[in-house]
């Protein structure tokens, strides 16, 4: 026979196992938090990419001088400039292991 608690603990251990099976894609991630300013292909073409003169990510020459941990710490800790906040913070809403697998999603936007 299944005690309360031995319930709530089942309960609670289905509960974290849908909770990661319905963590975002990369993908997903990128067309819900990223595209609107850098773009679908990266290329930063967008009315708010244009206005922030944001670095075109489908470019090699681009990608060659960013390094992961840069990105990763954009990503997290948002980007700022002249005291004016650019890039938001996604600490909040994306694990480590969302934000590795954004940044291995930019990456493979290169032309």
């Amino acid at each position: 026979m299944i005690t309360a608690k031995s319930f709530r603990l089942l309960a609670l251990g289905f509960s974290l196992t849908t909770a990661v099976g319905f963590a975002a894609s990369a993908g997903e991630n990128w067309e819900n938090l990223c595209a609107k300013c850098h773009a679908p292909d990266g290329s930063g073409s967008t009315k708010i990419g244009k206005k922030l003169k944001l670095k075109d990510y489908s470019d090699a020459s681009v990608q060659a001088a960013i390094k992961d941990e840069d990105m990763v710490k954009a990503i997290k800790e948002g980007v700022t400039a002249d005291g004016k906040e650019r890039m938001k913070s996604f600490k909040g809403d994306l694990t480590d292991p969302e934000v590795a697998d954004l940044v291995a999603y930019i990456r493979k936007l290169k032309k």
